[in-house]
């Protein structure tokens, strides 16, 4: 089939007419249209604004359009293809009784809110290598073009202009190779860990390594393990553990570990470090070597760097960035900056990607 994108935006257009959002701001007006699609030069789909999309009343010889629980299944005379997978408010009825399960030629997809949708389509198998994956619905919900076309890319999707037509008959382009290691930094609540998360939510298959305690009565963290779990899709696989060294060497997979800071505070805890008697000498004694406790925390480090240098997984990995903060008023969180510090630099160093996330804007770390 050919397939005609008249319009690519939401329902009023981007920028959305007398918004005064940044988002619209930096769009000239009528940027980009509403989302229509012409199949063939024969059907059209565009339903007016604030109204879901629904299938015309009747259909040329040799289309067909179904519900599927994804959205609008529609095929042609070819045998070609095409979902149009709608947002999960816009509800479009009950699965035709002859909807089945096949990999589409061509995928429309608004991927704003819900970007885990179409690692759930190629977990089931519907979106291959050779599928289209098109960017639809486009509007404000995101700051600019260029954080969507960034997005895009870690998704194996595209953004294309208003009036490209695109052809079922022909295969996808290539999605560029994913870096196998990155590194994302950040402070408290900076967004490093939806960044992370978002590098990998189109994955159809991740494995979440959670390093951090389940936090026992402590309502504050017990609360950010649950926004956590709801950011992640209810198909990937969690593994709470502190054997990240092991995780590492055995796993082939997308990994995303949230994470090193946690991970370092648990290694502390086993090696009993924070009590090393080093720490608390008497004012005038001169330092003498860290005791046997650090250098067992020393070796879990290494072996940790020896694994991530290692390792045959994707891996999207998440650290405090501990470098812009108070000096810590005991010489046991001191002595655990200085090492959680120097242990970023050696796994940003072993990095095909490191990245700093400030106010929820990511800054890339140049080598």
């Amino acid at each position: 089939m050919k397939v005609l994108l008249s319009g690519t935006a939401g329902p009023y257009g981007w920028p959305e007419p007398a918004c005064g959002c940044a988002s619209c701001g930096r769009l000239s007006p009528g940027h980009r249209r509403p989302t229509a699609v012409v199949l063939d030069d024969v059907v059209r789909l565009s339903p007016p604004a604030g109204l879901p999309l629904a299938p015309p009343a009747s259909l040329p010889k040799g289309y067909r359009m179904i519900v599927t629980p994804d959205g609008y299944a529609m095929s042609g005379p070819d045998r070609g293809r095409v979902l149009h997978a709608v947002s999960p408010d816009d509800h479009c009825g009950s699965p035709s009784p002859s909807w089945a399960e096949e990999a589409y030629d061509l995928v429309l997809i608004d991927l704003l809110d819900h970007p885990e949708r179409l690692g759930d389509l190629r977990r089931r198998g519907l979106v291959t290598a050779r599928t289209h994956v098109v960017a639809v619905h486009l509007d404000h919900r995101l700051p600019s073009e260029a954080e969507l076309d960034r997005r895009l890319s870690y998704w194996g999707a595209q953004m294309v202009d208003d009036g490209t037509i695109l052809d079922t008959r022909l295969p996808a382009p290539a999605r560029a190779l994913a870096p196998r290691r990155v590194l994302v930094l950040g402070g408290a609540r900076s967004g490093k860990s939806a960044e992370a998360e978002m590098r990998l939510i189109a994955e159809p298959d991740v494995t979440y390594v959670a390093t951090g305690p389940t936090g026992g009565r402590d309502a504050d963290w017990l609360a950010r393990v649950r926004a956590h779990r709801l950011r992640r899709p209810p198909y990937w696989t969690t593994i709470e553990t502190t054997e990240l060294e092991a995780l590492l060497r055995s796993e082939t997979g997308p990994l995303l570990v949230d994470g090193i800071g946690t991970w370092l505070a648990a290694v502390f805890d086993g090696c009993g470090a924070w009590g090393d008697p080093a720490y608390d000498r008497p004012r005038g004694r001169k330092p003498g070597r860290f005791g046997t406790a650090l250098d067992a925390v020393a070796a879990r480090c290494d072996d940790l760097v020896a694994a991530w240098r290692q390792t045959r997984a994707q891996v999207v990995a998440v650290s405090d960035e501990v470098g812009l903060s108070v000096v810590p008023a005991t010489a046991s969180g001191r002595v655990f900056r200085d090492a959680l510090g120097r242990l970023n630099q050696r796994l940003a160093a072993e990095s095909e990607e490191a990245v700093l996330v400030v106010a929820g804007r990511v800054v890339p770390l140049p080598v």
